[in-house]
């Protein structure tokens, strides 16, 4: 790469850091992963903030030298010890909700305690916050063989795209106004070690034969391996092209959801599991009805998870990563079988049943 990257920040900060992302990057600078912007692992100290007491091990486990802080991240006084003596601070801004109890919930955490962390790494000093967004914020792609471009105008899907959206713009407005220095990385749906329950069940459901595929199955989705985004993270905190802008991080290349439910299952039979021949297969109006529904529900301030999934599983969302490719110096390491047997290794060691 030309231009040279920016020195060890003086304090890392990860929010969210007892989430699927914030786990994995801990434990990257942790042992010290080595990736195409050399180590991320750090000589300075590390912060983690986490929602509740509950989590401080979930942290410790993956970085046990991490100062560990608890709290809301709309609390001002939590923020103020997170961001206490943080001058020249890195921070990668990882605390949001995806699936909510209520609709309300996702503005009140992903936006306003977005908002509420910039103007408190402002105040600090921190040199750069890297924010962690969605693909949400720009809705599903209107045909099958459709990226979003690093350009994209946002169209936001539902609660949790107008949240995400509204963060994403009051990030990039600090650093327009010179507050604060950011930049913006949009994963899309990522897997691999660390991952909630959730993902869990998506494993279950398809040994079992019990997935369901909606339509002709050749919708595509971008996905990410944990790592790789870890290395787009990375690449976000400490390269200068970054600075003010924002770039999507994913595998390679979108994979239709036949061969995502193709390749789990090869990669859980290569794992020693018995999987299911059976395949459920959905027509794309039950996609169809349950959007309808789950539009229905939020519009009334409630929000069901299945049918919000169902509502997206004949969608198309697919990204375009070639601006970090050119512009970052990415570099996706990992497929989407080696991640997935990555993923059902890893939950396979630690006793999780699939």
């Amino acid at each position: 790469m030309s231009e040279e990257m920016l020195a060890d920040p003086s304090v890392t900060i990860v929010t969210g850091a007892s989430g699927w992302f914030g786990r994995a990057y801990l434990d990257a600078l942790a042992r010290g992963r080595t990736d195409g912007v050399g180590p991320v692992a750090r000589t300075g100290p590390v912060r983690a903030l986490v929602a509740h007491p509950a989590e401080v091990p979930d942290v410790l486990e993956v970085h046990p030298g991490a100062e560990v802080h608890v709290g809301d991240v709309t609390d001002a006084d939590v923020l103020r010890r997170l961001f206490d003596d943080a001058s020249g601070a890195s921070l990668v801004h990882a605390a949001g909700v995806i699936h909510a109890r209520r609709v309300a919930d996702f503005e009140r955490v992903n936006h306003e305690g977005t908002r509420h962390v910039i103007e408190a790494a402002s105040r600090a000093g921190v040199r750069r916050l890297v924010h962690l967004s969605s693909n949400s914020p720009f809705g599903t792609n209107a045909l099958v063989h459709d990226e979003f471009r690093q350009d994209e105008p946002y169209q936001p899907y539902l609660g949790y795209g107008q949240s995400k959206m509204r963060a994403e713009i009051a990030v990039r407005e600090a650093h327009r106004a010179g507050t604060l220095e950011t930049a913006v990385v949009r994963p899309p749906w990522f897997y691999g070690p660390w991952q909630p329950e959730r993902q869990t069940t998506f494993f279950t459901l398809v040994r079992r034969g019990r997935f369901p595929l909606v339509g002709s199955g050749e919708q595509r989705r971008s996905m990410a391996y944990v790592d790789n985004l870890v290395q787009g993270v990375a690449l976000a905190e400490r390269h200068p092209a970054a600075a003010g802008r924002a770039f999507w991080i994913a595998d390679e290349r979108p994979y239709p959801m036949r061969e995502v439910v193709e390749t789990v299952k090869r990669a859980l039979r290569d794992e020693g599991l018995e999987v299911s021949e059976r395949q459920v297969r959905l027509p794309a109006l039950a996609s169809e009805v349950a959007e309808r529904v789950d539009r229905v529900l939020q519009g009334r301030g409630m929000y069901h998870q299945e049918m919000h999934v169902m509502g997206e599983m004949g969608k198309t969302i697919a990204c375009d990563v070639s601006a970090s490719i050119e512009q970052l110096g990415y570099r996706p390491e990992f497929s989407l079988y080696e991640g997935m047997r990555r993923a059902v290794a890893w939950c396979r060691g630690r006793g999780i049943a699939l």
